[in-house]
């Protein structure tokens, strides 16, 4: 089974900073399973989820327009950990935040999900 455990949301002031961990756990054999594409989402309240950002394994990265240059994605492949780095806040970035692994096992892909963790963001 695949595992994926978000942590560090919380609440912040406007102009503040977070930083969200999402680790990666296998109860598998990992030589058979890779972490490809990971993603951050977040949904805010009566909307719909929507991407923040995505990181590829190699590192390449797409950010949605409302984060630029204010949120980093980044991981750790050794680690099978991926972060966000949340800069500059605005309340507007209040949401549940979850993020998501494509791992493939063998030649299969499948995608997982991690629970959110809440960001509140206070003017």
């Amino acid at each position: 089974q695949v595992q994926l455990v978000a942590s560090g949301g919380g609440l912040a002031q406007a102009g503040g900073s977070l930083r969200l961990s999402c680790a990666v756990s296998f109860s598998e054999n990992i030589i058979t399973s890779s972490v490809n594409d990971m993603a951050w989402y977040r949904q805010a309240p009566e909307q719909q989820r929507e991407l923040v950002a995505r990181i590829t394994r190699d590192g390449s990265t797409t950010y949605a327009e409302p984060v630029k240059g204010r949120f980093t994605i980044s991981r750790d492949n050794a680690k099978n950990t991926m972060y966000l780095q949340m800069n500059s806040l605005t309340p507007e970035d209040t949401a549940v935040y979850y993020c998501y692994s494509e791992i493939r096992h063998g030649t299969v892909p499948a995608d997982y999900w991690g629970q959110g963790t809440p960001v509140t963001v206070s003017s």
